[in-house]
């Protein structure tokens, strides 16, 4: 079988020098029925490589629980990159970053009293070992030294940004190998001295990450790595956006020129991304860097392959640097056509915390609960308590992280945690006042990894500390029962404004099986589904301004479309356009 090793100078398959030209293609964010195409769109830019994060979370939602099907059928994804032509690098954390909620660590095992945070603790220890012990073994299995398209697999991810302990890293390079990993193991870490001295490993082969200035950022690689190939793990051709920022787009020239500075020097590069994909419904990360910023549903990222899979001009000057170095392939990936335009009049309603067939049970408290103490580890939870005319106001100590506040049953006020609010001034008046509290993404960066959702108490008043608190958390994971329940209610004038929050649901005819761009014009803040498939968050604090529909979830026939709107909206009217709208840039 051919083998893959690190060389005194090169990459070696089979013996022979070989550059690694990877581009990131996270399988989590693509919709499984599009992963052959992106990987095929991927081989046409001149990729030999395709590299992949895997999310804990998303095989893990809860604790004991083990998915490798569908969307997490890592498996397959490597089976049709292999199918394609292509190697793989494999990045299993535990810990991944990638702008994705809490860095991939699950919340259910950060909640457990005592545990470590990326470091050598025994729970934690044991619950990556068990994490390791389900999806290496899909990995072990499609190795190159089997007949596979696995190259490398890498250990933890850019760890010389938060931490040193090197037992640590040695802890998760046995259970690697514990789990029959033959091929080359890595780490990555940032191009700066002392995060490559921290995040790396004697024994194992360092790499790094940057997007620019390659020629420099390769000598301070090469200060920690003294022999063998150089390799950017991570070059950033683009940037993730976050909600009330601007969009980033990458200067195509510049990177290009990157780019090729980096393959003449002989190294070899990972593209950060090749092909972004979607936070598809609550899974997009936040960064905490002294103002809570959440990231925007779409991961475009700016990348050589936009969200939907098209070419974009950074594709083809990509495409151009590699074929310099590398023989591409003569055909060209289609360019985007046109998407099917048409409006859509969402004339069902029902008010979210009525809404039977998804809220769960209500639990009593004698505190105030963060929402990991009530054992919802991601979505929306409804908080309720008594208030009387002599409370005033509430005084939160912090808000994790978006509130919409109602006094039975009237809007009163919203709180976010990105303007850094924490208090509510309340009506003169006896009731019950609700909170439906929105966690908007864990923290993926920095030493807020870990940290509890929902509300943190204590909870005061003008007159008393608020100790009586009921929860119920919204159970979203299949609205189909819900979609049922909204169909059912009344008929409502679509031109009639919405008051938040609630369920607003329709349904549309289409082109089926193409892809579609969803703009909610008019709207506030919220989530979306077609056909039961939770396309994300969307805001009008912007940047962007349409939701991605991939084509797979568009039927012939009757569609179903269902928002639920946190704010309000001027009219219960959606419109499908031509084009994604990303927003507005800094040029």
């Amino acid at each position: 079988m051919p083998a893959f090793a690190i060389g005194d100078e090169d990459f070696l398959l089979d013996g022979a020098p070989v550059q690694v030209v990877s581009g990131a293609l996270h399988y989590f964010r693509i919709h499984p029925d599009q992963w052959a195409d992106r990987l095929r769109t991927a081989r046409l830019m001149g990729l030999n490589t395709v590299e992949t994060y895997v999310a804990w979370n998303a095989h893990s939602p809860r604790r004991g629980v083990m998915d490798l099907t569908g969307r997490a059928d890592l498996g397959r994804f490597l089976d049709l990159a292999a199918a394609e032509g292509l190697h793989a690098i494999v990045r299993p954390g535990p810990f991944i970053c990638a702008e994705w909620d809490g860095g991939g660590l699950p919340a259910w095992l950060l909640a457990a009293e005592g545990v470590g945070v990326r470091r050598s603790e025994p729970t934690y220890l044991a619950a990556v070992e068990d994490f390791l012990a389900g999806v290496l073994p899909v990995v072990a299995e499609r190795q190159v030294t089997r007949g596979g398209p696995v190259l490398m697999v890498q250990v933890e991810n850019e760890y010389g940004a938060y931490g040193d302990d090197a037992g640590y890293l040695r802890e998760l390079v046995a259970m690697t190998r514990a789990q029959g990993i033959e091929v080359p193991l890595f780490t990555c870490d940032q191009a700066d001295d002392a995060m490559l001295a921290r995040g790396g490993l004697p024994e194992l082969h360092r790499t790094a990450t940057f997007g620019s200035r390659s020629t420099e950022r390769l000598a301070v690689l090469r200060r920690h790595q003294p022999t063998g190939p150089l390799m950017c793990a991570e070059f950033w051709a683009g940037w993730f956006d976050a909600w009330g920022g601007h969009h980033h787009l990458p200067d195509v020239d510049r990177a290009a020129g990157d780019l090729d500075e980096l393959l003449a020097a002989g190294a070899s590069v990972n593209i950060y991304m090749a092909h972004g994909g979607t936070n598809f419904g609550f899974t997009n990360g936040a960064n905490d860097k002294g103002v809570y910023a959440p990231t925007v549903t779409s991961y475009d990222y700016g990348a050589p392959i936009a969200e939907d899979g098209s070419p974009t001009p950074l594709f083809h000057a990509f495409r151009e640097v590699v074929s310099r170095y590398a023989p591409v392939p003569a055909d060209l990936p289609p360019e985007r056509r046109p998407a099917p335009a048409l409006d859509v009049a969402l004339d069902r309603r029902l008010d979210a915390t009525s809404a039977t067939s998804v809220l769960g049970p209500w639990k009593e408290w004698d505190h105030l609960p963060t929402t990991d103490e009530a054992e919802q580890w991601t979505g929306l939870v409804a908080y309720r308590t008594d208030v009387t005319a002599d409370d005033g106001v509430l005084v939160l100590d912090e808000v994790r992280d978006h509130v919409v506040a109602r006094l039975d049953g009237r809007p009163i006020g919203v709180l976010d945690r990105s303007r850094g609010d924490r208090v509510l001034p309340l009506p003169a008046a006896d009731g019950v006042l609700e909170l439906l509290v929105e966690d908007q993404g864990r923290v993926n960066y920095g030493p807020r990894i870990g940290e509890p959702k929902g509300l943190l108490g204590p909870a005061r008043t003008t007159a008393r500390e608020v100790t009586s608190w009921r929860t119920a958390p919204l159970l979203l994971d299949d609205v189909t029962a819900l979609a049922e329940e909204v169909r059912e209610q009344p008929d409502q004038d679509p031109a009639a404004p919405v008051a938040g929050p609630a369920f607003c649901a329709g349904t549309f005819a289409s082109e089926p099986g193409a892809d579609h761009f969803l703009a909610l014009t008019g709207w506030g803040k919220g989530l979306v589904w077609v056909n039961g498939w939770c396309l994300g968050r969307y805001w009008s604090a912007g940047p962007t301004r349409t939701l991605y529909v991939p084509g797979p979830l568009v039927r012939e026939g009757a569609n179903d479309l269902l928002v639920l709107e946190l704010h309000g909206a001027a009219q219960a009217r959606a419109g499908f356009v031509a084009a994604p709208d990303l927003g507005h840039t800094e040029d």
